[in-house]
């Protein structure tokens, strides 16, 4: 059971928005402040106006027994019929990160276009936060991933995958906050928002935004329920876990693979071993062989040869009236 002194370390201490479950919160609550907050977000990450949205259930629906299932972080419908899946992805997990956007928007995609029409279904957007760095050789915070041609010509458009990425924002972290574009102080609050070293900072981050004041004002009203930190605390004891687990079954399969190694190793030495035995025996007796059909003096050296399998020189070596 979990220790009550894991909760909220101090009483100034604010919840961690890059927290899987924390990050779904501030966009996701019946209140002005979410809606307004999430609207501001989403502004800064298309670079356009962002009038009126409504949240969409987090895992939609599948046709099939043998279709994935999965859940977005934050789903959402625009007035004008674009879709958008918000997700928060804290580390680089083992899997293809890349693939899994391209999957969760083809099916925001797929849910958009419905059936019928003349397949003029609306834009989809697949937003990932990414607090680590997807592609180094990227310098830009934000990566916007559409389909093209090998020419780079632009298909439809419909289906677009963006990468946030808090790694190259922290970079900014000297910079002053009125030097900073909308979507760079997003960031900037989502990266430092539980900081202590940085909440003046975020203070005029804040100050300077609405709807990041907006986000602000969610964050440290969370932080004063300590339920929500039960949550974030049981969220990273089960993230602690599963890469525990993870780390082990890399172990398990690496000490499996030796095991095998080892044996199949064994397995052919001996296989190998019997095999030369084997051979080493049937010559041996073919040497036998000829010696005592040598002392018999009734067939010739290719006679013997022949017979035993032996070579006419190995056989002659063998023979005392052959001359050196």
């Amino acid at each position: 059971m979990m220790e009550r002194t894991t909760l909220r370390p101090s009483p100034t201490a604010l919840i961690n928005p890059r927290c899987d479950p924390m990050f779904k919160a501030i966009f996701t609550q019946n209140t002005a402040e979410s809606n307004f907050a999430l609207k501001d977000f989403l502004s800064a990450i298309l670079d356009r106006e962002i009038r009126e949205l409504a949240l969409q259930p987090n895992e939609p629906p599948v046709d099939s027994l043998s279709e994935m299932q999965m859940s977005f972080d934050v789903s959402v419908v625009f007035d004008d019929g674009e879709r958008a899946d918000i997700e928060l992805q804290g580390r680089n997990h083992d899997y293809d990160y890349a693939a899994r956007a391209e999957i969760q928007a083809a099916r925001i995609l797929n849910i958009a276009a419905g059936k019928g029409g003349n397949w003029n279904a609306p834009k989809c957007y697949q937003i990932s936060v990414l607090n680590f760095e997807y592609d180094k050789d990227d310098k830009s915070p934000l990566s916007w991933y559409t389909m093209r041609s090998k020419s780079s010509k632009a298909l439809a458009g419909r289906l677009n995958v963006i990468f946030f990425d808090l790694v190259k924002i922290r970079k900014l972290r000297n910079t002053d906050a009125d030097r900073l574009t909308k979507l760079e102080k997003w960031g900037m609050f989502f990266a430092y928002a539980d900081d202590a070293r940085h909440q003046d900072y975020i203070a005029q981050i804040a100050r300077s935004e609405e709807g990041i004041m907006a986000a602000d004002f969610i964050v440290k009203t969370m932080s004063a329920d300590e339920a929500n930190w039960w949550r974030q605390n049981s969220y990273w004891i089960a993230e602690r876990d599963r890469n525990a687990e993870r780390e082990n079954a890399i172990k398990r399969g690496l000490a499996e693979g030796r095991e095998k190694g080892l044996a199949e190793g064994r397995k052919r030495g001996l296989a190998e071993g019997r095999a030369e035995g084997e051979q080493r025996g049937a010559h041996s007796n073919a040497v036998e062989t000829a010696c005592r059909m040598l002392a018999l003096n009734k067939n010739s050296l290719e006679e013997i040869a022949s017979c035993t399998g032996l070579s006419l020189d190995e056989v002659k070596t063998l023979s005392p009236s052959t001359e050196a």
